[in-house]
């Protein structure tokens, strides 16, 4: 069972998690998007979330309930002022999470993390006649890469087939050999063998 265990760990310890998420929500009221990974993405949207639900309220015991977790002046003032006035007519759902895929290396799970109706927001790609003439560009220089590709292997396939042609004769010359030499390879006992039989039947003869 799950119980007190409300909130993943992220494999830091309190201290460094806590501030982690600081940050991440202090960059994303400041840049209006972050890019991590969508667990710390989760973790951050909780805590964005509430910070513009209080900003909303306005008033000095507000700003430092949100001065807990936005340490940057600059980025304080940009919540109450410009922020907060933005969302003053929607209940909630201030944020919305992007998945973008999976990170070289760790395969670790992507998104981007951002503010809704803002100016910096992802714009989906709506394909014009434009898009779609450079689209075609781009298919007709792949077609003529793909086109020399073929050319080249086709080019080299005649020498490639020599080449293995050539070594299955040198192959067959080297069976040839070893089949044609005299089994036991002719060789000749050592010279220091013949001396110990010699010694051995000196001994004999006395």
């Amino acid at each position: 069972m799950r119980h007190r265990r409300a909130n993943p760990k992220l494999g830091r310890t309190t201290a460094h998690r806590k501030a982690m998420i600081r940050n991440m929500v202090t960059s994303l009221l400041r840049e209006e998007r972050v890019v991590t990974t969508v667990p710390k993405a989760k973790e951050a949207r909780r805590i964005a979330e509430r910070v513009i639900t209080v900003a909303k309220r306005g008033g000095l015991h507000n700003i430092r309930q949100a001065s807990r977790v936005v340490k940057d002046r600059d980025v304080l003032k940009r919540l109450f002022e410009v922020v907060a006035p933005r969302y003053a007519a929607r209940p909630g759902g201030y944020t919305r999470i992007l998945k973008t895929g999976f990170r070289a290396g760790d395969n670790a799970p992507m998104s981007i993390l951002e503010l809704i109706d803002s100016d910096r927001a992802v714009v989906p790609v709506v394909e014009t006649e434009e898009t779609k003439k450079k689209g075609g560009a781009k298919d007709k220089v792949k077609a003529e890469k793909t086109e020399k590709k073929v050319k080249k292997e086709a080019a080299a396939k005649p020498k490639k087939e020599k080449d293995k042609k050539e070594r299955a004769e040198k192959r067959l010359e080297r069976k040839e050999r070893k089949s044609a030499a005299p089994k036991g390879g002719g060789k000749k006992p050592m010279a220091g063998m013949q001396k110990k039989t010699s010694v051995r039947k000196s001994s004999k003869g006395q």
